[in-house]
């Protein structure tokens, strides 16, 4: 990821991801688009046409990397920080995509916020999040506040936010997640109520070393068998992005891990 520095006043960077296709304006300090976004957005199967919701969306780098990625496919970010809400709308305009893009400013886990807000239930094709998975419990959360909100959350907060997926997507809409690979078996339980048809793809920092993380795809309503997809590795035993990696993080390559 190249990185920009803006003026010094607005505490932000201007930073090229996937390649230089996308370009984002995010905060110095506290939380930065990572890897995380870019496997979410790739992990994504939308099509022209559709309209996709990205909750928690931050700066909106995951929901714009894959509004880039599928022309014609109309995008919603919510986001519950104004300012970041600010930097999501001004990067639609930078990449050219508020078009197709709305940000609403808005708690993922208030639904009726966001029903008034014009994201109503049963209305959505697809729906992709990376929510807060350390626990505060157990986690020393940053002092910084934003990097805190994004990255610790409270008990139950899962089953919240799948529980604001579930009402907002259509019957045989699509769920897309990245969470803690030692958290799985939490997703799957949080699931269960409302998702099935569910599909696993694990992701390896290199060879020869537990999971980081995994990505999730689940259907409301799905009635399908769970099964694990091909595991992506990061790095190779010298500490070089494989060429999967690559063709993902870089050429905006598609990860498909659900059945629609």
């Amino acid at each position: 990821m190249n990185c920009v520095p803006m003026e010094a006043e607005s505490e932000t960077s201007e930073d090229a991801i996937l390649g230089g296709r996308l370009r984002i304006r995010q905060p110095l300090r506290g939380h930065r688009v990572g890897h995380d976004a870019i496997l979410l957005a790739a992990a994504t199967a939308a099509r022209s046409g559709e309209l996709a919701a990205d909750l928690g969306a931050g700066v909106g780098a995951a929901g714009l990397a894959l509004a880039a990625r599928v022309p014609g496919l109309k995008m919603t970010l919510v986001e519950v920080d104004r300012e970041l809400c600010a930097l999501a709308k001004n990067n639609a305009r930078l990449n050219r995509l508020d078009d197709r893009t709305v940000v609403l400013a808005c708690d993922v886990e208030d639904v009726a916020a966001l029903h008034v807000a014009g994201l109503s239930a049963g209305s959505v094709d697809r729906v992709l999040m990376n929510p807060p998975f350390h626990d505060a419990r157990h986690q020393n959360a940053s002092p910084d506040p934003r990097r805190r909100l994004a990255h610790v959350g409270a008990p139950g907060l899962l089953a919240r936010w799948l529980g604001t997926a579930a009402q907002l997507l259509k019957p045989q809409g699509v769920l897309t997640l990245i969470w803690r690979a030692d958290g799985l078996d939490d997703v799957l339980g949080a699931l269960a109520p409302e998702f099935g048809t569910i599909a696993v793809l694990p992701v390896y920092p290199r060879p020869g070393v537990p999971p980081i993380r995994v990505l999730v795809g689940a259907v409301k309503g799905g009635h399908g068998a769970q099964t694990t997809c091909e595991a992506l590795v990061l790095n190779d035993e010298r500490g070089q992005p494989t060429v999967a990696a690559e063709a993902v993080m870089r050429a905006g390559k598609t990860l498909h891990i659900a059945e629609t």
